[in-house]
Formats: structure tokens, C-alpha cells, sequence
């Protein structure tokens, strides 16, 4: 049973993940102007689960958090951003063992490293493939999709940089560090 690629705990995090993504993205966002383009909690909060979980469930709860809130509020996913935000959560998520989040140590040097990695990921992802897709798939006008790309792709690098820094220094200081008294079960 050790080797299956995913525990029930992290079944359990992708379903109750992508939920909270949903509700996020829908009631935690403050327009920016920008048509469809909104400051978005919901990566802060992808970013966490993705480094406490790993890439498959960091990957898996942005696809399918980010296709849920679409459905649900727009009537139907738009594919080529709701893509990024899988890739987003899956590369986000790679830096997980280096991080090692679950020794309880989110030193200055983790810190800084989390937030290359999720600068980079997210340059990449919404400042090329989101609008790009968006140019191939809808033939929508690139002079629009790639303001839509810089504008969310900053924003999100602003969330993740404050909030999930926060998130994960607050739940780093929630775990027993390694060599602690503290007997874990």
C-alpha cells in the first residue's frame, strides 16, 4: 500500500483544496479594472497547499479549484487560465522537499527560495502561456490577453509572496521541529 502515488490524506487535501480555491477565487477577490482580471487570494492559498502537499496535489487542486469556480460562477471553465493554474500549483509544488515544510523550520533561506521558485512559475505561466493559449484556443486579442497575463501574473506573485509566505511560516510554526522534545504520534 506504501506505494501508491497518492495517500488518502492527500486525496482528502486536493478535494477540500480545490473547495476552498473555489470559494476564494469567487469571495476573496478585489476587481483590478482589468476586464475578468481580479487580486486573487485563492494562489496564496494554492501556494500552501502545494508546498505542504506536493506537485500532484498542488497541481490537481488548481485545475480543478480553478475549473470548479469558472463553472460555477462564469458558466464554463476558460481552459487556457484554469491550465496555468494546474502548471502554477505543480511547479510551485516541486519545491516541497527542498522546502521540507513539515520539520517546522521556514527559515529566511526557504523563504527566499519559495519565492524565486513561485516568481519564476508564475512569470512563465501568466505572463506567456495563459495569454498565448488564450490567443491559439479563443482568438482573443493578444494586446488584451497578455494585459490580462501581466496584471493577474503580478498580482499573483504579490498574494503568494505575502500571503502564502505568511501561510506557510504559520504553519511551519505549527509543527514539532526536528530534534524537539516533543513526541510525535
Amino acid at each position: 500500500m506504501k506505494n501508491n502515488l497518492l495517500s488518502i490524506k492527500t486525496i482528502v487535501a486536493i478535494g477540500i483544496g480545490a473547495a476552498v480555491f473555489v470559494i476564494l477565487g469567487r469571495f476573496a477577490v478585489i476587481p483590478t479594472g482589468v476586464p475578468n482580471t481580479n487580486f486573487d487570494t485563492s494562489y496564496g492559498f494554492l501556494a500552501l497547499m502545494a508546498v505542504v502537499f506536493g506537485p500532484i496535489a498542488g497541481g490537481l487542486i488548481g485545475l480543478i479549484g480553478h475549473a470548479l469556480k469558472d463553472a460555477i460562477f462564469y458558466g464554463t471553465p476558460w481552459w487556457s487560465w484554469v491550465l496555468v493554474s494546474g502548471i502554477v500549483g505543480f511547479l510551485i509544488g516541486l519545491v516541497s522537499k527542498k522546502i521540507n515544510i513539515e520539520a517546522g523550520n521556514f527559515n529566511v533561506k526557504k523563504m527566499i527560495l519559495f519565492n524565486v521558485v513561485q516568481i519564476i512559475v508564475q512569470a512563465i505561466g501568466w505572463f506567456l502561456i495563459a495569454p498565448s493559449l488564450d490567443v491559439f484556443i479563443y482568438a482573443e486579442p493578444a494586446n488584451k490577453v497578455y494585459l490580462q497575463g501581466m496584471v493577474a501574473g503580478g498580482l499573483n506573485m504579490v498574494t503568494v509572496a505575502v500571503l502564502g509566505t505568511l501561510l506557510l511560516g504559520i504553519y511551519a510554526k505549527s509543527r514539532s521541529q526536528s530534534g524537539s522534545l516533543i513526541k510525535e504520534d
